[in-house]
């Protein structure tokens, strides 16, 4: 195992890796008091575009994040199904493709806040065993954020999954037990400087590897985000000897201008050493 961590960790050592936080930031908005709604129509049903009013002062990306999130369908669709946020549909929409859960499994979920990720995990492995004819699950959330109670989830929030006393707390939630799924929708807090912020993420994405290697069964799964640079790759290149599958997913509700997508490691083995 020590092997293991040693050749993730050389793949590491070969990239700039900065201290970063996670964070995510929310904007809150009265409608009714901040915008103006005009209608379109479609051949397919009437959609009101709403327009924000009271933008001087905000930067122009500001400005341009308010508008698509306003206008955002999937931001509407997670309201209307009690989803905390949007970033559900890019998990349901991989899961709906490539089938990753299943009931009675175990799923530590990485940057877990607001908990999105892990509301489709509690409902697909059964962590509520809402279905009594079927194992019952189990879903870790983690998050340096705060993340409100969700039934089902055994919630690590204000704690960083790089750290060790915070494996370490999985760890004991697990008692032994391996998981059968890790996800990571983990990310720095967005600089603005393309590479740096690309090395960031990389750090994140092998961190979740390196944990891994040590709490994932045979056959188990790792999902992770990425924003895509030059160290891609590698990150491929290490996930390709660790899996019997490798993919590079953009799934629809992943904003077509964004350079985030997902690498999905199906068929854990381990990792294969050079000859």
């Amino acid at each position: 195992m020590n092997a293991l961590h040693q050749y993730i960790s050389s793949a590491m050592s070969s990239s700039v890796l900065y201290k970063c936080t996670h964070q995510r930031s929310f904007i809150f908005l009265n409608i009714k008091n901040q915008t103006a709604v005009s209608k379109l129509f479609s051949t397919s049903r009437c959609h009101q575009k709403i327009i924000p009013k009271n933008l001087k002062g905000m930067k122009k990306s500001s400005q341009m994040w308010l508008k698509r999130q306003l206008n955002d369908p999937y931001v509407e669709k997670a309201k209307m199904e009690h989803l905390r946020c949007r970033s559900a549909f890019k998990l349901l929409e991989i899961e709906d493709k490539h089938k990753l859960f299943k009931p009675g499994d175990i799923v530590i979920d990485c940057g877990a806040a607001p908990g999105s990720w892990s509301q489709v995990a509690v409902e697909r492995v059964n962590a509520t065993r809402t279905d009594l004819n079927s194992p019952q699950g189990v879903v870790i959330s983690i998050d340096l954020d705060y993340i409100a109670p969700l039934v089902g989830a055994n919630i690590l929030d204000k704690s960083d999954f790089t750290h060790e006393n915070t494996q370490n707390e999985v760890l004991h939630i697990l008692d032994g037990r391996k998981a059968d799924i890790v996800l990571s929708d983990m990310a720095p807090k967005a600089s603005g400087v393309k590479f740096m912020d690309h090395d960031l993420i990389i750090g994140l994405c092998f961190s979740v590897l390196k944990f891994s290697v040590g709490v994932l069964k045979e056959g188990g799964i790792v999902l992770c985000k990425l924003w895509q640079g030059s160290d891609q790759t590698k990150l491929e290149g290490v996930m390709e000897n660790m899996f019997n599958k490798t993919r590079v997913i953009k799934p629809p509700a992943s904003r077509s201008q964004s350079a985030e997508v997902f690498l999905l490691g199906q068929g854990f083995r381990g990792i294969k050493q050079p000859n």
